[in-house]
């Protein structure tokens, strides 16, 4: 490792530097575990110093001597090139006990972007709110990519009518019934950074109670692939404000409360159907009798994602036993909106024993022939949140959905 003799040698998948600094010979890698730099400090003192000999002698010792310590070293399987894990370097500490490993200040890097010049490692910074409007009108997207919805039929002036009535505070109520024949949403707001990564893996992995519709760029809350005018800060009718996992409070716009590195998730609801099961003649009690939609906490447990972890959260509606033939085949049709039933029934079975004391919304009254149907739910992400304790959290209140200009059946 050794002396200022060896300018560089590079050994397969990655390369070292080695340097001289007066009597200390340091070996410079190109980055740890962590993604920086780190020094390696060799003593003068080191027993494994090559011997006093001639300079050829010094370049072979030095050459075998890294491959003998690094040949272990190289990436795992899925790794990048050029980068430690914590146990090669804990393998190569012991390998080489007087080296110190200390992490290097990295030199700021600058590069030009149309004449400006960026500061790679300067944090970014969300744009202000006048920014953010003057943005949304320069550099709204071209809807041109391969794929990418038309918003003609169904005609998507209803849900645009219905979302300025929300942010005109207008409308507060649950959504249950409105827009029939278009998409509803949950919504569930996260600043950027690992839970923001483990919430997009929740959802991958529980598409049943979780199915993904679209994700917003960071901090923008203008959902371009499912509603291009519309702003997530103001066009829900009753967000819900959570800290360390606990609701802090209920409002109607969350606009101040908006974070600057925010990322915004949007799941199918089943209210998306309803229109579908008007159409079919299967009624809507919740609707009919004013209420929000019961929803309830079961023992079905969830597959956790990282630090996120929780139980299934159900919706209930009352089915008439003579209609759950086609109430289930309407559904089913809808896996953007939680598809078809889990439970038809038989409450017990999932751990719901109390039909008039749901965790959220109101309880209904069933028809002597009708069946309790139980369907996955989008507060679903709500209790997980609360559970896994997440820090800080923006979603819909139960009940009040996102309304979006696609179509319910988005092709069904």
């Amino acid at each position: 490792l050794l002396a200022s003799f060896c300018s560089q040698i590079t050994i397969p998948r990655r390369s070292y530097l080695l340097r001289s600094h007066s009597s200390r010979n340091t070996l410079l890698a190109n980055q740890n575990f962590t993604g920086e730099p780190v020094h390696f400090d060799l003593d003068d003192n080191n027993p494994m110093e090559a011997p006093k000999s001639s300079l050829n002698e010094k370049k072979v010792f030095g050459g075998e001597l890294l491959r003998s310590v690094l040949t272990e070293c190289q990436p795992q399987e899925g790794s990048p090139a050029n980068t430690f894990t914590e146990h090669e370097l804990q393998e190569l500490q012991a390998a080489l006990p007087n080296m110190n490993i200390r992490p290097r200040t990295m030199k700021k890097t600058a590069v030009e972007d149309g004449g400006k010049i960026l500061d790679i490692l300067e944090p970014w910074k969300a744009p202000t709110d006048i920014t953010r409007q003057s943005e949304a009108s320069q550099e709204a997207p071209t809807l041109e990519w391969h794929g990418a919805p038309e918003f003609k039929s169904p005609d998507p002036a209803l849900p645009r009518a219905f979302r300025q009535k929300v942010r005109d505070g207008y409308l507060t109520g649950p959504t249950n019934g409105a827009c029939p024949g278009f998409l509803q949403c949950n919504v569930v707001i996260l600043p950027q950074g690992q839970t923001a990564f483990d919430f997009l893996l929740f959802c991958q992995r529980n598409p049943k109670s979780c199915p993904l519709i679209d994700v917003c760029d960071v901090g923008s809350p203008h959902p371009w692939g499912v509603a291009p005018l519309a702003d997530l800060r103001t066009d829900v009718p009753k967000y819900a404000i959570y800290r360390n996992g606990k609701l802090e409070q209920e409002v109607t716009d969350a606009t101040s409360f908006w974070p600057e590195n925010s990322v915004a998730f949007l799941i199918g609801c089943s209210f998306s159907y309803d229109g579908a099961l008007m159409e079919a003649g299967i009624p809507l009690r919740s609707a009919e009798q004013g209420k929000n939609v019961p929803m309830y906490r079961t023992s079905l447990k969830c597959r956790s994602a990282g630090k996120l972890h929780g139980n299934v959260v159900v919706s209930m509606k009352p089915i008439p036993a003579l209609q759950i033939s086609r109430h289930v085949e309407i559904t089913s049709k809808y896996p953007h909106a939680h598809g078809g039933p889990v439970c038809i029934g038989r409450p017990d079975v999932i751990g719901v024993f109390d039909l008039e004391r749901p965790d959220w919304g109101e309880a209904i009254d069933l028809g002597p022939d009708e069946v309790p149907v139980f369907h996955a739910c989008g507060v679903t992400p709500q209790a997980v949140l609360m559970d896994s304790k997440v820090p800080f959290a923006i979603t819909h209140a139960a009940g009040h959905m996102f309304v979006t200009d696609l179509p319910s059946n988005m092709g069904v």
